[in-house]
């Protein structure tokens, strides 16, 4: 795709109208779900960093971080494979030399950007996949952000893996349903399954209730509101009403606690939106409120030109702030990395050959990393097509991205039914052995 000049640097212009399509439909779809599905939903906005949060029914279970990459990250330039010449044929002006990798077996190893994680590779915490993506090429953002995470192929219903995961939680805790403000709900999150969010911990309040006019005005809102949805009607803004106050009720002591992390979180551009997100989150997996699936989107990775080279550039960069955020969040859990796992995603990968412009256009293949509990770490995992030497050449996917999610899913919620998460897609019982 040709890079738009005029638009934003950071993305091109289909990226840009991807993110205004999917706040579009986000509204439309709050304006045609009533009362309930408007009090339903809701998302923590950190500037680039978008975090929705669903609580499940009880305490000290699993967790699962999915760290949306948006704009399609070059995988080849995360998980590089120096151990195919082509890579450096097609690259000559931005690859990355095979001396100055970390983590390096004969044919893949890691941007020396992600030299803080080093540690979680050695300790066999972290993993990576690669050749992996979506079973046909997409190369728009739009389509494949929505292909990626709906992982239905030819449902008409817009409904997000996640959303099928956490429906299927027979408890279906009320603490699911509440939506505090505006916000932004991937497709991976959409559906009828209740998810939390708040534009950051300490807000999680009800609106016309907050406390930033003083405690006695905001106690007698509160008081006034639980009169007026009071009754014993079943209405889904009087459902909507009370399950929101619930969960508000439920979640005040983490709202009202000014979180002190264990260790140091990055603070400097452009760590800073993941960064609060993560330590938002670990924050709310300490308080053990029965965190399922926390969401985490971090981007934009939409680099068709100015990509860089080892020293300088904006993928550097954006690797840089990425493991100081995942170094900080692991070490800041401890403990309770025992029932957490991150994963990251992508809508697609980039092509093999650097343009014109010294970026990289859409292209297909991309990989995955994985960290955290259940991961069998320290390995590259991959079925490796090899590399073709045309200019419009993509990495090929060799394995369905699906396979890698249901793994982990099969691993750390066993009791949740893949077929019923990833309809019409089989997952392979033996398939990659990423999880213990």
């Amino acid at each position: 795709m040709t890079h738009d000049p005029s638009g934003d640097p950071d993305c091109c212009a289909e990226f840009a109208t991807a993110a205004r399509l999917s706040r579009r439909r986000l509204m439309q779809g709050l304006a045609a779900g009533a009362g309930a599905s408007a009090l339903g939903v809701s998302t923590s906005l950190f500037g680039e960093a978008v975090r929705q949060t669903s609580f499940a029914a009880t305490t000290g279970g699993n967790v699962l971080v999915v760290l949306s990459l948006r704009g399609g990250i070059d995988g080849m330039g995360v998980v590089v494979p120096h151990g195919d010449p082509a890579y450096y044929t097609q690259r000559p002006g931005i690859g990355i030399p095979a001396s100055s990798l970390i983590a390096a077996d004969p044919m893949f190893g890691l941007h020396p950007e992600l030299k803080p994680l080093e540690w979680a590779w050695t300790s066999g915490e972290l993993a990576a996949v690669h050749a992996v993506g979506l079973p046909a090429p997409n190369r728009s953002h739009f389509s494949a952000m929505e292909e990626i995470e709906d992982a239905d192929p030819g449902s008409a219903a817009r409904t997000g893996w996640v959303n099928r995961m956490i429906g299927l939680d027979a408890g279906n805790d009320p603490a699911e349903a509440i939506h505090l403000s505006g916000s932004i709900v991937p497709t991976l999150m959409s559906g009828p399954a209740p998810v939390l969010a708040a534009d950051d911990v300490a807000q999680l309040s009800l609106v016309g209730a907050q406390k930033d006019d003083g405690t006695e005005w905001a106690d007698r809102r509160r008081t006034q509101l639980d009169i007026v949805w009071a009754g014993g009607t079943t209405s889904p803004l009087h459902a909507g009403y009370r399950s929101a106050a619930r969960t508000v009720d439920r979640l005040a002591a983490v709202a009202g606690t000014t979180y002190k992390p264990a260790v140091p979180y990055p603070t400097a551009w452009p760590a800073t939106d993941l960064s609060n997100a993560l330590k938002d989150t670990a924050q709310l997996i300490k308080a053990d409120l029965g965190t399922d699936v926390v969401s985490i989107d971090f981007g934009s990775w939409d680099m068709h030109n100015d990509y860089g080279k080892l020293g300088r550039g904006r993928m550097q960069s954006m690797l840089g702030g990425l493991a100081a955020c995942l170094d900080a969040f692991l070490r800041d859990l401890g403990g309770l990395r025992s029932r957490v796992t991150v994963l990251t995603i992508s809508e697609f990968g980039r092509r093999i050959h650097e343009n014109g412009n010294s970026g990289l256009d859409h292209g297909w293949g991309n990989m995955m990393l994985l960290a955290g509990a259940g991961v069998r770490g320290g390995k590259y995992y991959a079925t490796w097509p090899g590399l073709g030497t045309g200019t419009d050449d993509d990495l090929a996917v060799t394995t369905d991205y699906r396979q890698v999610l249901g793994e982990v899913l099969g691993s750390r919620f066993p009791a949740r039914s893949l077929p019923a998460v990833f309809p019409g897609f089989t997952v392979d019982s033996t398939g990659l052995g990423l999880m213990s």
